[in-house]
């Protein structure tokens, strides 16, 4: 069973910033992407940051700048240092994973639970 846990999720003042992790437990085969969503207060879901295998990377337009995503496959973990947070960035950021579980297997969607990321004006 493979499981996706993040950490790193605080409340912070504007301007402020914060690291979130997402660790692998479990095993994986091999894993094609990553990606950090959010969940907004009024539900909404926006895809924040994306990393490929090749370590090609994509942002939301409103975190441009501002925000960086990063992988580390020793450790099957990926970073989303986010900087200059605004009340905006406040929702609760899920890690997503598509990889395979084994060399047989077909790519599937992983998701954690999410962590809490709070800003304050």
């Amino acid at each position: 069973q493979v499981q996706l846990v993040e950490s790193g999720g605080d409340l912070v003042q504007t301007g402020g910033s914060l690291r979130l992790s997402c660790a692998i437990f479990g095993t994986i085969f091999s894993i094609d992407s990553w990606a950090w969503y959010r969940l907004t207060p009024d539900q909404q879901r926006e895809m924040v940051a994306t990393i490929t295998k090749s370590g090609n990377a994509n942002y939301l337009d409103s975190v441009k700048g501002r925000f960086t995503i990063s992988r580390d496959d020793a450790q099957n973990t990926v970073y989303l240092e986010m900087h200059s947070l605004k009340p905006d960035d406040t929702a609760i950021y899920i890690c997503n994973m598509k990889g395979r579980r084994a060399y047989y297997a077909r790519t599937e969607d992983y998701w954690g639970k999410g962590t809490l990321v709070t800003v304050s004006t």
